[in-house]
């Protein structure tokens, strides 16, 4: 039987394991990208999959005065894809580092959802 000691060092290394696997991980997903589209793809919007937005596409096309509110839509629209696909992303990574710590089915840490 191992004593209190052991089992609190255990515990303590078991503890940064999995903050050096979320470091990690936060940093993967900040280097993984993702495109929103709207409008069939005139509006692009890239986003880190964290949700930082790298960059604005917008087709030559929707550049008009009379087109303006419709491209301000299709903006909006392309970041809620682009941040959707970022969410699905992040939460694929986050059950990929649970199932590898062997934690038992329904177990939640704090912060990993």
């Amino acid at each position: 039987m191992k004593s209190m000691e052991e089992m609190i060092q255990a515990a303590q290394k078991a503890a940064e394991t999995i903050q050096t696997q979320m470091n990690d991980v936060q940093a993967k997903l900040d280097a993984i990208e993702v495109t929103g589209e709207a409008g069939g793809g005139l509006v692009k919007v890239k986003c880190s999959a964290k949700g930082r937005v790298l960059g604005v596409n917008i087709d030559d096309s929707l550049m008009k005065l009379e087109e303006k509110q419709m491209v301000e839509d299709l903006v909006t629209a392309a970041f809620n894809d682009a941040r959707g696909k970022a969410d699905r992303v992040s939460e694929e990574e986050m059950k990929n580092i649970k199932n590898g710590m062997g934690l038992p089915p329904g177990f939640n840490l704090p912060g990993m959802g």
